[in-house]
């Protein structure tokens, strides 16, 4: 089951909060969700060199608050904060509600698996060696602190006329085990020769603590 089950969707509610925080009727779910979407997209697609793995959305009345994480949060804020005030300026625009702007920085980006997955990424669009690629990855992040690190990239690996998949691993990933704190993520590399995804699991170690059983029945 661990094999086939997303590590965050299998954990959230659970030991990991949402990273949509709010509350809907039926008529304006699916607007809403459209929203929180687009939101997303936007952000992720103006400031994509900023590595940006999680967007959190908080809703309440008319007030939208949206979180976001990075690893390099000067390229997000900018000089005296203009970048930042921009972006706040155009999610309103794009939302038409007050919008307040979090900008959290990520302090070990190495054990972030998204930030690993565009890493490697990036590095197989300047067309560099996968496996080489793969290897370097694993032992940056497993000397980081990780418990544990896996890479599976798939696609025309190295220009081969047949798509095909690449795995390596090193250390524990316990998928199935509900307090083990995976981080994943997934970054898309597009070579000349054509699309190759990545996924990354990298394991940190246990959960402190499961989301109170009130929190889980308002969610």
């Amino acid at each position: 089951m661990g094999q086939k089950t997303h590590p965050i969707g299998f954990r959230t509610g659970i030991y990991l909060d949402w990273e949509s925080r709010w509350y809907a009727t039926k008529k304006d779910f699916a607007r809403l969700l459209k929203e929180d979407r687009e939101i997303r997209t936007f952000i992720r697609k103006e400031f994509y060199g900023a590595g940006i793995p999680r967007i959190e959305i908080e809703r309440k009345a008319d007030a939208l608050r949206v979180i976001v994480h990075t690893a390099k949060p000067g390229v997000l804020i900018g000089r005296k904060g203009v970048k930042a005030e921009d972006l706040k300026k155009r999610v309103e625009a794009l939302t038409g509600r007050r919008v307040g702007l979090d900008i959290v920085p990520i302090e070990r980006p190495e054990l972030n698996a998204t930030l690993v997955a565009q890493n490697v990424a990036e590095q197989l669009m300047k067309r560099a060696a996968y496996r080489r690629t793969l290897k370097r990855a694993i032992q940056h992040t497993m000397e980081r602190g990780a418990k544990g690190v896996k890479i599976l990239i798939a696609g025309r690996l190295g220009g081969q006329e047949i798509a095909r998949s690449e795995k390596q691993a090193k250390g524990s990933i316990p998928l199935s085990t509900l307090k083990a704190n995976i981080s994943y993520g997934e970054a898309v590399a597009r070579t000349t020769y054509g699309v190759v995804g990545v996924k990354c699991w990298i394991y940190l170690g246990t959960l402190p603590k499961a989301v109170p059983s009130q929190q889980r029945e308002a969610l």
